[in-house]
């Protein structure tokens, strides 16, 4: 399976932002703030809301991909096809339980490596910024990855002098 170059790009940008961290006290990071409109959420005006996803969503956007428009975490459990831990690669989105492995809490983010029984993650609302951090690897639900295959490309519709070759080769046609 050969990896959308766009995830990858999306995993990039996410590393161009590590350190950028919430505002402690009442003041609200403008920077996360705007991952939840990113992603569709722009009703979220701070970052105590739990925004992995919401990152997620706004990296890939970015990127030129389309997340899942939801801000649970374990809703990229059906984003793109499920990859074996053991395929993964940098760049593939990972996704963990939390608090119960049947409950509704998660965390996403992007595979980095793996080193020992840890999984390493780049992500969002690690330590409340952007980072990269270890994760137990008994708490992993899913790889998934994008593949070319999967992205149907639709070629623009013409336009302008293209647009009336078109028209006049049709009338020809008729």
């Amino acid at each position: 399976m050969k990896t959308d170059r766009r995830q990858i790009k999306a995993c990039e940008i996410a590393g161009q932002m590590i350190g950028l961290s919430e505002i402690k006290g009442t003041k609200h990071n403008p920077e996360i703030v705007k991952f939840f409109a990113e992603a569709g959420h722009s009703w979220v005006k701070d970052d105590e809301t739990a925004w992995c996803a919401a990152l997620m969503g706004a990296v890939l956007k970015r990127a030129g991909l389309q997340g899942t428009g939801k801000l649970n975490a374990r809703s990229y459990l059906e984003w793109g096809n499920p990859v074996d831990i053991g395929s993964a690669k940098a760049g593939d989105i990972v996704v963990f339980w939390r608090g119960s492995r049947d409950g509704w809490q998660g965390h996403v983010g992007f595979y980095v490596a793996t080193k020992g029984d840890n999984i390493i993650v780049r992500g969002g609302n690690q330590g409340n910024k952007i980072s990269e951090a270890a994760y137990p690897a008994s708490r992993l639900l899913g790889v998934r990855r994008m593949t070319v295959a999967d992205v149907q490309v639709t070629p623009p519709a013409p336009s302008g002098i293209i647009a009336a070759l078109v028209a006049f080769i049709k009338g020809l046609l008729k």
